[in-house]
């Protein structure tokens, strides 16, 4: 009767493994990241955490990945950078997830940058402007439209429209805030003006927690610059176009990088404050920008935003955030692996079809190709929302291939048309 014991508990102990096994296969591949769910960056990284469990929805309902559901793990890092070392550190070694992904912005990526590093772990970053340029970090992959060279590219379609003015013009004011994001921006935009010719009569950088921005304003004001480039967050955003409004700034043209611009929380909230505003954006929904499944990922965003408490719109973060996550999940049907390794080889080396078109990547992550958009805001009446739903108060103008519209310039033009 040993034999016969030996047996059967072998049998058994097969049976015990293959569960085990069949059960390994059936856990999910999960994809960890921090996002803004509370704190000034909120209105954002909400959107971008419904549009990234829409596209988990999606797999899951068409069989996963691999085989294997997907699950997202994330953590609220509360818009505050330094919540966000710690967040990955667990994300790695105590949830111990497969993918790494980023939550919304340059400020908050950047702290992520070293920790997945440190790991040697694959990073997705997501609207993060030349977050790699200080690591040169093989295994990151950004998020964000601006090409091989994005601190310069980021403001290059400003100065390309003001100096196609007559006459040109001759000076410049830059305001940033002291924060990663806005010194990238500004840094671009001061290497612009040089190449441009402009003389820049006012430079500096703000606290981010500043809250009065009409003494920036005033200084600004008594430079008199012809052209005024901002970098902002979307807190600041408001706050400086609020100041705008105030003090009346006179000058050519405003704009830049007013960021956060085609959120619906802050269309309403400026509503005519952003009438002749040249801003830099990404996408729009115009018919020349009507990629492959962008509208129907936007009506699918849109008929879950209001019971998820989210921008109404989705024009700024959403398609984005649903594209990274496309290009993941495509590597990983084409490798059929999660190789962080194979995955990194696989997406330098093949593009993808997104819904916010083709995407590939060059050697530092960023796009080999930018196509950043540059538009101006205009016959904005009021604080009503349904305005914003159709492309009617604001015009693409550059490049080309986009165009829907021209430049009112100057800006005292613009402003009140």
């Amino acid at each position: 009767m040993t034999w016969l014991r030996q047996a059967v508990c072998a049998a058994l102990a097969c049976c015990l493994l293959g569960g085990v096994s069949a059960r390994a296969d059936d856990q999910p591949i999960t994809i960890g990241f921090s996002m803004e769910l509370t704190g000034p960056l909120a209105v954002v990284g909400k959107s971008g955490l419904l549009a990234f469990q829409i596209w988990a929805d999606n797999v899951n309902k068409k069989g996963g990945l691999l085989g294997r559901p997907v699950k997202l793990v994330y953590y609220d890092d509360q818009s505050n950078p330094s919540n966000v070392p710690g967040i990955y550190e667990k994300l790695i070694s105590v949830d111990k997830v497969d993918l790494l992904i980023s939550s919304y912005g340059t400020n908050l990526v950047v702290p992520a940058m070293p920790v997945a590093i440190s790991h040697n772990r694959l990073f997705f970053g997501l609207f993060a402007l030349a977050a790699n340029k200080q690591f040169g970090y093989p295994k990151y992959f950004s998020m964000l439209t601006f090409g091989p060279n994005p601190t310069k590219s980021f403001s290059q379609g400003y100065f390309d429209l003001a100096m196609a003015q007559n006459p040109k013009p001759q000076t410049i004011a830059i305001v940033a805030a002291d924060a990663e994001f806005s010194r990238n921006a500004s840094d671009g935009a001061r290497e612009n003006a040089k190449a441009a010719g402009l003389n820049i009569v006012y430079d500096k950088t703000y606290p981010p927690t500043t809250v009065d921005y009409t003494p920036i304003v005033r200084a600004v004001q008594a430079a008199e610059p012809d052209v005024v480039y901002v970098a902002s967050y979307p807190p600041d955003t408001v706050g400086i176009l609020r100041a705008i409004g105030e003090v009346g700034l006179k000058t050519q043209m405003v704009g830049g990088a007013f960021v956060g611009l085609p959120a619906a929380a802050l269309k309403t909230q400026l509503g005519p404050l952003m009438n002749g505003v040249v801003n830099v954006e990404l996408w729009e929904p115009v018919k020349t920008m009507e990629f492959p499944g962008v509208m129907d990922f936007i009506k699918q965003y849109q008929e879950q935003a209001a019971s998820a408490g989210v921008d109404p719109l989705g024009y700024f973060l959403p398609p984005f955030a649903y594209s990274e996550l496309q290009i993941l999940g495509d590597a990983i049907a084409a490798t059929g692996t999660l190789d962080e390794d194979k995955l990194a080889d696989y997406m330098h080396s093949h593009p993808f079809h997104t819904i916010e078109g083709d995407i590939a990547f060059g050697p530092d992550g960023e796009w080999t190709e930018g196509r950043p958009i540059w538009v101006q805001y205009h016959d904005i009446k009021g604080n009503d929302l349904d305005q914003f739903r159709e492309p009617k108060t604001v015009s693409i103008l550059a490049p080309a291939q986009y165009k829907t519209g021209d430049l009112v310039y100057p800006y005292t033009k613009a402003r009140t048309e």
